[in-house]
């Protein structure tokens, strides 16, 4: 079996201890610069590809090249931001919910959909959407796919009741026909009983893929996830399930892009 901290573990040099007060100096200031070029990069993504409504939003992001398939777009343009994103929903950089939590930027959510594409239009195809936070995703993939179940899941009780709300005032018909559920549990554990899933979205950063969701992944399935601590630069992975099992030939792991996320928590946080 692979050890879980084998699994996408980002390489970390190790400090000479010889060189304590340099190596520790050189660390900060490589934090610093990593935090300059987030707000930097935040800065500029947010210009480029900002809109003044949803659907001038959306037009940045096809433009941009973010967005190609119309199917994606159409889901884009049916669901409104800014019923799900109380602060800025136009504009292309990460915004704040409540309760510690965030909703990604527009054109990471919209990157989300091109790479799990293939995995959410499967007919009857099931998906987990980790760290729902306000319903946004959860309700793109649920219109993007009629046939498919969706499950949202996050592990603060106030933002799956901020899901629920946004959800009955805006798109209650996912929720009567029990297409989209959210509940609350631990992205860490996944949620099992409604597995295997299809296409697991995560969508807060984990140090370590967690195992759990690699075994709630159908075969043929792929997780999208942010890995790498919090306050540091983070790739976003993609995870293909080959065949059963969670060895290493069993899983395909390619990084995508540098990216900055909340942390995944746990429950017992």
């Amino acid at each position: 079996m692979l050890p879980p901290d084998r699994l996408s573990k980002i390489k970390i040099f190790p400090i000479q201890p010889t060189r304590t007060i340099s190596c520790c100096m050189s660390i900060l200031l490589l934090k610093v610069i990593s935090a300059i070029i987030i707000v930097f990069n935040t800065v500029i993504m947010a210009w480029r590809f900002s809109g003044s409504s949803q659907h001038e939003l959306v037009e940045n992001l096809i433009n941009a090249g973010i967005i190609r398939k119309e199917k994606v777009v159409k889901a884009l343009k049916e669901v409104d931001r800014k019923h799900y994103c109380p602060r800025d929903p136009y504009v292309d950089s990460p915004q704040y919910i409540g309760y510690g939590a965030t909703i990604s930027a527009p054109s990471i959510h919209a990157a989300a959909m091109e790479h799990l594409y293939d995995y959410l239009n499967r007919d009857n195809s099931k998906i987990l959407d980790v760290g729902c936070g306000s319903g946004y995703l959860s309700v793109v993939m649920s219109r993007f796919n009629p046939s498919a179940k969706v499950y949202g899941i996050d592990c603060i009780p106030q933002l799956v009741d901020l899901a629920n709300n946004n959800v009955k005032q805006y798109d209650n018909h996912l929720l009567e026909t029990k297409r989209l559920q959210f509940k609350i549990g631990d992205g860490w554990n996944g949620f099992e009983s409604d597995g295997p899933f299809d296409a697991i979205h995560v969508g807060a950063a984990a140090n370590k893929i967690p195992l759990s969701l690699i075994n709630q992944l159908k075969v043929n399935g792929r997780m999208l996830i942010p890995i790498g601590g919090e306050g540091e630069m983070q790739k976003l992975m993609l995870v293909d399930k080959i065949k059963d099992g969670i060895t290493e030939d069993c899983v395909r792991i390619q990084r995508l892009m540098n990216v900055y996320y909340v942390p995944l928590v746990k429950k017992t946080d």
